[in-house]
């Protein structure tokens, strides 16, 4: 997505809109591998009998609906996720930029991943309140919706629950930018050629690869995690989680200690099959709300394609481009109108 959030023919609202609305489309897409995952995290009774017996009894259980709980909280938190991501992420580089206004990769993807936590920590509660969603059964429902799901929460169980697992969040930034970087350092060595001559596919593999690795070093923190934000005094079965603790260690040890060190990672197949078409989707609906959005501002001819408005110059911005073309027609209108005076003098 760096080339929407690089880009800087659009502008800070559209750049948020594409990230946002492809962001909404992939999610709505894949929300039945996540939900899958998300339950073999907390290790509720669906998840027992292996990944693809998950769905069948999702399916006989909850019915198609059961696919999709929790997406709504999950989209909503997008919009605010992105816009808060991105203000941090550039304010982050700028302050790590030399004379020359670049960026060392370790540094963006240090930024990327505190930008990364101010953003969740925005919008966590939203977090929560997918979990709980995502771990009842929708026919016989404790919450009612999202609003409904974060007030009983604060509700009865206060704040804090909101929040509960957030420290885990800003553990997890260290495995998986490390994850990161790895995989980036050592790309063009799998290529064999320098990351300037990658083609759009290949950036699409890399990013997918990265995504892999590095979701896989963080997984037993956001499994840990999940865990937390599902149990609770309030619920039956006090949420479904398969294992019961009274904070993070505690809930590392008796994992390990019940299930084995594995069960930490329980999930990871449905997280890495979602990888492919949800960072597919996300590239391809961004880059279409980019041409839109281009086409709009009155650079490309078409929004369909990206062949350039001839005449335009591309290295300005949206703003600067409105005033040339203001400056332009005022000019044009000025010169005909003398033209037309001269006529009947």
């Amino acid at each position: 997505m760096a080339s929407v959030r690089n880009d800087t023919r659009l502008t800070a609202s559209q750049s948020s809109l594409c990230l946002g609305f492809s962001g909404f489309f992939s999610k709505t897409v894949t929300s039945p591998l996540e939900v899958v995952k998300i339950k073999s995290q907390v290790g509720t009774f669906h998840s027992k009998r292996g990944f693809w017996q998950s769905f069948i009894i999702i399916y006989q259980k909850e019915g198609l609906r059961g696919f999709w709980k929790g997406n709504l909280a999950s989209c909503l938190r997008l919009f605010p996720y992105t816009a808060v991501h991105l203000t941090t992420y550039k304010k982050i580089v700028h302050l790590h930029m030399d004379e020359f206004g670049s960026i060392s990769q370790w540094r963006a993807i240090f930024a990327g991943g505190l930008a990364g936590v101010a953003a969740a920590f925005v919008t966590y509660p939203l977090e929560v309140a997918e979990t709980r969603l995502i771990i009842q059964n929708c026919r016989q429902p404790t919450y009612t919706g999202v609003a409904h799901t974060v007030s009983k929460v604060y509700r009865n169980e206060g704040l804090h629950a909101l929040y509960r697992g957030f420290s885990l969040t800003v553990v997890g930034v260290v495995p998986f930018s490390v994850g990161c970087y790895v995989v980036y350092i050592n790309i063009d060595k799998l290529w064999q050629e320098p990351p300037s001559r990658f083609t759009p596919l290949q950036n699409f593999i890399n990013g997918c690869f990265a995504a892999g690795v590095a979701q896989t070093l963080s997984y037993p923190f956001e499994t840990v995690k999940r865990k937390m934000q599902a149990q609770s005094a309030h619920l039956p079965h006090f949420g479904g989680a398969d294992v019961h603790f009274t904070g993070v260690i505690d809930c590392f040890m008796q994992v390990v200690k019940t299930k084995g060190i594995l069960a930490l990672w329980n999930g990871l197949t449905a997280n890495t099959i979602k990888i492919v078409p949800y960072f597919g989707l996300l590239f391809t609906c961004c880059e279409m709300c980019k041409q839109v959005c281009l086409y709009h501002n009155g650079y490309i001819v078409s929004p369909l394609s990206y062949k350039r408005t001839p005449g335009v110059d591309q290295s300005l911005g949206p703003n600067e481009l409105q005033e040339v073309q203001r400056y332009l027609r005022n000019r044009n209108f000025g010169s005909g109108e003398s033209s037309l005076g001269n006529r009947f003098t």
